[in-house]
C-alpha cells in the first residue's frame, strides 16, 4: 500500500475515534448543564440528544472534507506532517463546536434566570416621591379655601371674596396676625 493510503486511514481512525470520545464525554457531562439550563430533564435529554447528532454530522463531515491531500506524499515525514495538520484542524473545530455550544446555551440560561428573577438586575438610580399616608391639614380658623376664580385670604364672618377677573393674577394672601 502507498503512504498516502496509510495517512489517510490513520487520519480517519484518529479523527473518528476523537470525534466518539468527545460526543461520549459531552452526552455525558452536557446532560447536568443541560437539566440546569432547561430545568426539564425530559426536555434537557431531548436536546442533548439533538445536539450530539449535529456534533457528529458536523465534525465527520469536516473530517471527511479535509481528507483530501492533492500533493503527493513521498515519505514517512510529510505523512506525519500532513496526518498532524489535519488531525489538529479537526480538533480545532472540535474545540470551536464546544465552546459555541457551551456560549449559547449560557445564554439562554441567563435570559431564563432573568426573567425569573424578582429583583431588578441593575440597582435604582433615583427615589420617588414620598406619599404621605396622611390627609392634607384643615384651613386654618378665619381663612376660606380658595374657589376657582377666587383669592384666598382671610374672611371675616359673613363676608364674601371678590372675585378675581380673567386673566388676573391671585395676588398673595396677607400674613394672618399672631395669636395673643
Amino acid at each position: 500500500m502507498d503512504i498516502k493510503v496509510w495517512m489517510y486511514l490513520v487520519y480517519l481512525a484518529v479523527s473518528i475515534g476523537l470525534t466518539i470520545w468527545v460526543a461520549r464525554a459531552l452526552t455525558r457531562n452536557g446532560l447536568v448543564f443541560l437539566d440546569e439550563v432547561f430545568a426539564d430533564e425530559r426536555l434537557a435529554r431531548a436536546v442533548n440528544n439533538l445536539l450530539v447528532v449535529g456534533f457528529y454530522l458536523l465534525n465527520l463531515g469536516y473530517v471527511t472534507v479535509a481528507m483530501r491531500h492533492s500533493g503527493s506524499v513521498d515519505s514517512t515525514s510529510v505523512a506525519m506532517e500532513e496526518l498532524s495538520i489535519k488531525i489538529g484542524l479537526v480538533l480545532l473545530v472540535l474545540g470551536a463546536l464546544h465552546f459555541f455550544n457551551v456560549f449559547a446555551l449560557g445564554r439562554y440560561r441567563r435570559n431564563r434566570l432573568r426573567q425569573l428573577a424578582t429583583h431588578p438586575p441593575l440597582a435604582p438610580v433615583g427615589r420617588l416621591p414620598i406619599q404621605h399616608a396622611y390627609p392634607p391639614m384643615p384651613h386654618p380658623p378665619g381663612r376660606a379655601p380658595a374657589a376657582p376664580g377666587h383669592r384666598a385670604g382671610p374672611v371675616a364672618p359673613g363676608q364674601a371674596t371678590p372675585p378675581v377677573a380673567p386673566g388676573q393674577a391671585t395676588p398673595p394672601a396677607p400674613p394672618t396676625p399672631p395669636a395673643r
